[in-house]
């Protein structure tokens, strides 16, 4: 989504902090709380099912470098079955309208 405004000069000097969000599928419920507290939308419940039958998040197709490694998805989890491991940071990339 475009940005309205002065674009900054310094810019290219932040980076995004990025997570990767790895569910341990046989220990997770499925109460989807992950999911619904993440403020990106990066999860999604997946096709499969774990042993218990219960079907657990995994990351959307094309968003994987969309998570902001808050950490939300760890602190709601009940089961304690979500972790996000800390990737390398990204400079940002955004669109400024002129």
């Amino acid at each position: 989504m475009p940005i309205r405004g002065r674009r900054p000069l310094n810019l290219s000097r932040f980076l995004k902090p990025v997570g990767r969000p790895a569910v341990n599928i046989n220990v997770c419920k499925g109460c989807g709380f992950c999911i619904e507290f993440c403020p990106v939308g990066v999860l999604e419940f997946s096709d499969g099912v774990n042993v218990w039958g219960y079907q657990y998040p995994v990351v959307r197709r094309g968003m994987e470098y969309s998570c902001v490694n808050c950490g939300m998805c760890e602190r709601v989890c009940p089961e304690l079955a979500i972790e996000v491991v800390e990737e390398p940071s990204i400079p940002y990339e955004v669109r400024w309208v002129e």
